[in-house]
């Protein structure tokens, strides 16, 4: 149950990152896009799963940056990632 819940974390951030990538490229480059909520699927009480895949989406937004935008984070990035 857990291992399922990493995956559906990780999946709703992928896709979230994803979407909002694609809804700024619509914006800069006239695309259009859609995306679906993933972490709904989760079994546990929706706060939990929230703010727990709040900081995984923090922690993949900064990694997406670097692989697909190619910006590494700064030091600023990491101390406002972690508090």
């Amino acid at each position: 149950m857990i291992a399922r819940s990493v995956v559906l974390v990780i999946l709703a951030g992928l896709m979230e990152i994803g979407g909002g990538y694609l809804m700024w490229l619509c914006s800069v480059l006239s695309f259009s896009c859609a995306y679906g909520i993933i972490h709904t699927l989760q079994p546990a009480h929706f706060g939990r799963v929230d703010s727990a895949y709040g900081g995984v989406f923090v922690v993949m937004s900064m990694l997406w940056g670097w692989w697909i935008d190619g910006q590494r984070s700064d030091r600023l990035d990491i101390v406002g990632a972690s508090s």
